[in-house]
């Protein structure tokens, strides 16, 4: 079923920010770096000028600020997701955004992006395509390199440190820390660029996005002052450690406990974790997380891999007006993908399938809005589904774990697997 509703025009080609946004952009991005005394460290990147592929990694809104900054003077165009534009479609394109629906073979975006690069400009991507949900890096397309051979201009990485731990994923509150950091490097001029491989291209990318930013947090000597500190992270955390239990971790203030066993871990001001009684099973968050990972990938070796059939709202976003109620269904998660199938307000059946060769990872959200609850963000070339699941039985951050280590298994199964960091 495919409703006639009107789509985002997605071929309409970009164009260089409007001269009178300019100033406004500067505006809006300076007052963030300033109050958080941003530190932008520059690597072979003084006196760079336009056109250049900027890549990005992806923790906070803050990310796009200190992009501004650090490129400043020059103009810019930037790869937005579509939920992005909601309402202000007319200003994002005036900006000089591209939008893409995510996790999307798209090739007019690479059309796209060869038109910023003809006219001169600065095509800025965040390639892990997300939010980071730890503070660390999310798998990366092996297509990039690719892509920057393609382009065929300099490449340039931005690196941001500390947005996360001031603003996490699972709870955007500003937790003021400062100073942050941010490593503005040269990774290729167009000449080297012609003269690397794809390979090269790629492996160099991947050394410069290792980050962690709790581990920086805690060789900075910053803390986190905030007393609900916490709260939130049970979205992420949501295995016990203790007794393996998943989804009934919670959190309140500073402590994340377990529902089932009882045990709990308090959240210090440096970001590690400490057990309030017993042994510290991880007392660095990325650890937690990458174990779930472990956890995941031992069910999918196993075949055993399944969400198990819940009852969802899905909500559809052809174009970048408002979200649309499609309606009530049912989705499963397993070895076979994602099934996403329903009926819609007027009675007619929908129906979503993306088999694991089609997604090697997935956009989640955690109470998106602060009113819908938790979702996986599903899509195709003309549509995006934020699916809701009901009740308590599940974690759409497994969902996120388990997309990509299913993929990486049909990867290995047919004999081409995925270079460590990339898919």
């Amino acid at each position: 079923m495919k409703k006639e509703f009107e789509r985002f025009d997605m071929k309409r080609p970009p164009i260089p920010t409007r001269w009178y946004l300019q100033p406004l952009e500067w505006l809006l991005s300076w007052p963030a770096t300033i109050k958080h005394r941003t530190q932008i460290h520059r690597k072979g990147t003084e006196g760079l000028k336009p056109p250049y592929v900027l890549l990005c990694n992806h923790n906070a809104f803050m990310d796009f600020k200190v992009a501004t900054r650090a490129i400043f003077p020059y103009r810019a165009n930037y790869v937005v997701a579509i939920d992005g534009f909601i309402g202000r479609e007319g200003l994002l394109r005036s900006i000089g955004c591209i939008c893409k629906r995510k996790f999307t073979n798209d090739i007019t975006l690479i059309r796209q992006l060869k038109t910023v690069i003809n006219n001169g400009n600065i095509a800025v991507l965040y390639p892990e395509a997300r939010y980071s949900l730890c503070g660390t890096t999310a798998v990366l397309p092996a297509s990039l390199g690719k892509l920057c051979k393609l382009l065929g201009v300099p490449v340039v990485t931005l690196i941001c440190h500390g947005h996360h731990v001031n603003s996490p994923f699972w709870n955007l509150h500003d937790r003021r820390i400062s100073p942050t950091e941010a490593d503005f490097e040269l990774l290729f001029s167009a000449e080297e660029l012609e003269k690397a491989t794809v390979n090269e291209v790629n492996g160099k990318i991947l050394e410069a996005f290792q980050y962690d930013d709790f581990a920086w947090l805690r060789e900075s000597g910053l803390k986190i002052n905030w007393p609900k500190r916490a709260e939130g992270l049970h979205k992420v955390l949501y295995q016990c450690p203790a007794c393996g239990t998943e989804f009934r971790m919670s959190t309140e203030g500073s402590k994340i406990c377990c529902v089932a066993c009882g045990k709990s871990w308090s959240m210090k001001e440096n970001g590690s974790l400490l057990a309030d009684i017993g042994d510290t099973e991880f007392s660095h968050i990325p650890d937690w997380y990458e174990w779930e990972r472990k956890n995941v990938q031992a069910e999918v070796k196993a075949g055993t891999y399944s969400s198990g059939e819940l009852n969802v709202i899905v909500d559809t976003l052809p174009n970048a007006k408002r979200f649309i109620r499609l309606g009530e269904g049912t989705m499963i998660h397993d070895m076979n993908g994602f099934t996403v199938r329903g009926m819609d307000t007027d009675g007619d059946r929908f129906e979503m399938m993306k088999p694991v060769p089609s997604l090697y990872s997935c956009h989640i959200e955690y109470e998106y809005l602060g009113k819908h609850g938790d979702c996986v963000d599903l899509n195709t070339l003309e549509d995006t589904w934020y699916v809701y699941p009901q009740g308590s039985d599940f974690s759409v951050t497994k969902m996120a774990l388990a997309t990509e280590e299913l993929y990486y298994a049909h990867r290995r199964d047919i004999g081409r697997p995925c270079r460590e960091g990339f898919a």
